[in-house]
Formats: structure tokens, sequence, C-alpha cells
């Protein structure tokens, strides 16, 4: 007769019969370890006479009458405490909220009374009490835009015109795909493809430029490639959800989608050239992305081509590809955080690249394993580069 397990081994039978909680032994131990590098910080002392490192990152700046008000964001060793500004070589009074050092990572508001000129550049310096200095220069001052009705009047429709309104006009060429062959369908998917494989480069380089703006700490850049992956990963789960590749008016959604979440991108870089007062160079980007965006409502009704659309559908299709180009240039007009701008552009540059993937998975399903090998899916390719590249130069 068998003896009874023992308290003891009972708890092992219990661990054995359920593995997973094995993990967390692991998992323990190094909350254990994290805890005592964190708290027990043993570097500490051999680091004791050094100066401090810091690091000041000026991430938003705004213009009103007599005022400059910046928005620093703080990293180092220790908080960062801000002792003098200086704007064009003179000390300035400055107020800051919230009051005090700086945390690490932690913003602040810092308001200067200064008799800025409108059209002039100014250079501002701040000087941390341990004499470190943290430089930036307004290349053209100008009274950043207050929201008042008139305001939001006029940059509505500067987005109107940058999204909706191009990408209305490409879908348009939508009664004529309806009428392609078997071969001229492989032609407007594989020139779907090309534009898309543009714009996606086109939105890392952007979202990789506005990250090297913001704090090193916040690793904006490697953001950038992180968001795209899991926004690629995440879009292919729910295109993907019911055991099928999503085709017609579902991959045309998630092409809409793609390039709305792009167009948000873009819309903070126009609303931040307004915000800079560079009204000719925001108006010169909005008639670039504006063709831009007539090629990208030509790949929203690509997938449409052997189907029948309502046209409520095709204006939803519309609304979610070019809207958020509106809504870009209300958030860019204000300054937005270069943080944000690039995790933006990381989101969108997913959103295309599960496009892409998609797109060329039903390419293989209706032509064939050798179909992207073909003719006319490698000229559509290259004439979709073309065509991107060729508009791209206008911005």
């Amino acid at each position: 007769m068998r003896a009874p397990d023992t308290p003891l081994q009972a708890r092992l039978g219990a661990l054995t019969s359920r593995p997973y909680l094995w993990l967390l032994v692991p998992a323990a131990l190094l909350a254990l370890a994290i805890a005592f590098l964190v708290i027990g910080r043993p570097l500490d002392t051999l680091t004791a006479s050094a100066p401090p490192v810091e690091e000041l990152s000026i991430e938003q700046v705004r213009l009103s009458d007599g005022l400059l008000t910046l928005q620093v964001r703080a990293d180092g060793s220790e908080p960062v405490r801000v002792a003098q500004v200086q704007v064009d070589g003179a000390y300035r009074a400055f107020e800051m909220e919230p009051a005090g050092p700086i945390e690490r990572l932690d913003t602040a508001t810092v308001r200067i009374p200064y008799p800025w000129v409108d059209g002039e550049a100014h250079h501002i310096t701040f000087v941390t009490s341990s004499g470190a200095a943290f430089e930036h220069t307004i290349d053209v001052a100008v009274t950043t835009p207050t929201m008042t009705g008139e305001t939001l009047w006029r940059l509505a429709i500067v987005g109107l015109f940058l999204g909706l309104v191009p990408v209305a006009i490409g879908m348009l060429t939508y009664p004529a795909m309806r009428h392609v062959g078997a071969t001229g369908y492989q032609f407007v998917l594989a020139f779907t493809v090309g534009l898309l494989a543009f714009l996606f480069v086109d939105t890392i380089s952007e979202g990789l430029e506005a990250g090297e703006a913001a704090l090193g700490r916040l690793r904006a850049q490697s953001l950038v490639w992180a968001s795209a992956l899991v926004t690629f990963l995440a879009l292919i789960a729910v295109g993907r959800r019911g055991g099928q590749a999503p085709e017609g008016l579902s991959l045309a959604l998630f092409i809409a989608l793609g390039i709305g979440l792009h167009n948000l991108g873009e819309g903070l870089a126009v609303g931040g050239s307004v915000a800079a007062g560079e009204a000719s160079l925001a108006m010169f980007l909005v008639i670039g992305f504006a063709l831009h965006n007539l090629s990208e409502g030509v790949a929203i009704v690509a997938p449409l081509a052997r189907d029948r659309a309502r046209l409520a559908a095709l204006a939803g299709l519309a609304a979610l590809a070019g809207l958020p180009a509106l809504v870009g240039v209300l958030v860019g007009a204000q300054s937005a955080s270069p943080l944000w701008v690039a995790l933006c552009f990381g989101i969108g540059a997913g959103a295309i690249a599960q496009v892409i993937f998609e797109v060329t998975g039903l390419m293989l399903r209706r032509g064939g394993s050798d179909s992207l090998a073909r003719l006319p899916a490698l000229a559509g390719i290259a004439l979709g580069v073309v065509v991107m590249y060729a508009t791209a130069l206008l911005v």
C-alpha cells in the first residue's frame, strides 16, 4: 500500500501538473534582480564625483503677443533644473510650470516674456544649474494660430483639399476599372503594390526624420519600426480572423485605413509648417501631397474592380483615407510633439505593409504562383513606383 504524500510532495505534484506555474519562478527572480539594481543603485558610489548627465529637448514652441511658450522634456542622471534662459544673447525672466527641477522624461512649460519680431529668427538658450546649455532656434517667428472659428474653417479647407478631395477624385477611376480584363486586373493590382511600396518607404523615412527631433532616451526612431511591426501583425490578425484573406471591399477598407494613417502624418507636416509661419511651404506641401493622394485613390478602388460597390461604401472609403489629413492639419498647427508624429508615421507604415502583403497575396491567388514575374505585374509595380516618385518631387 502506497504511503500518503507529504504536504511538500503534494505541492510539487501540483506544480508538475501545471508546468506554466514554473514560469513564475524566473519571472520572480528577474523582478528581484531589477529591484536590487534600481533601488540599491550599486554604481552610484563609483560615479558620485562625476557631473550629472543632462539632456533637454524642445518639443513645442508657441508664439503669442509678447510671449514665447515652449514645452521641454528632460532626461538625465538627476532631475534637470533650468537656471537661466537667454533669448538672442540676453538673459530673460521666465516662468516654468510646474516649478522646480524636471524629473527624468517629464515635461515642463516655459513662458518667456519677450518682444519677438514677426518674420525674424530668434535664438533661445536654456542654461541648467550644472552649467549645461541647450539651444533652439525659431527660424521664422510668427503668431501660433489660435483655434477661432475662422482659423478652424481655413485649416479645415486645407485639410479637405489635402486628403479627401484628391482621394475622392482618384477613386473616380472605379467605373473604368470594372471593365478591365484578367490581364488588366493583374496590372491594376500590381500598380497598387508599386504605389504602396513607395508610400511605405516614404512613410518610414518621414517617421525617422521626425524621431530625430525627439528626446534621445525616448528612442523615437526605434519606436517607428516597433510600432510599424506591431501594427502590421495586429492588422494581419484582424484581417484573417475568419481564416480567410481579405478581398474586395474588405481589402479596400484596409487600403483606405493604411492611406488614412499616412495622411494623418502628412497633415501634421502641413500643420507644422503653418505653425512655423511658413505659409508658402505649407501650400507647396498641400499641392504635392494632393497629387500624391490622387494615386492613392486609385489604389483604394483597385480591389473592387471585380465587385459592385455601393456609393455609400465608396464615400466611406474616401472619408477613411482622406479625413485623417484634416485632423493632422488641425493638430499640427498647434505644434505637435515629434514623438507623436514619429509614432503616427510608424503606425501608418505598418498598415501600409499589411496592405502590400494582402494585395500581393490576392495577385498570387488570382494569377498563379508566377504572376509576379509576368510582364503586366512587373510593369504595374514599376509604374506605381514611378508615379509616386514623380509626385513626391513636388513636395
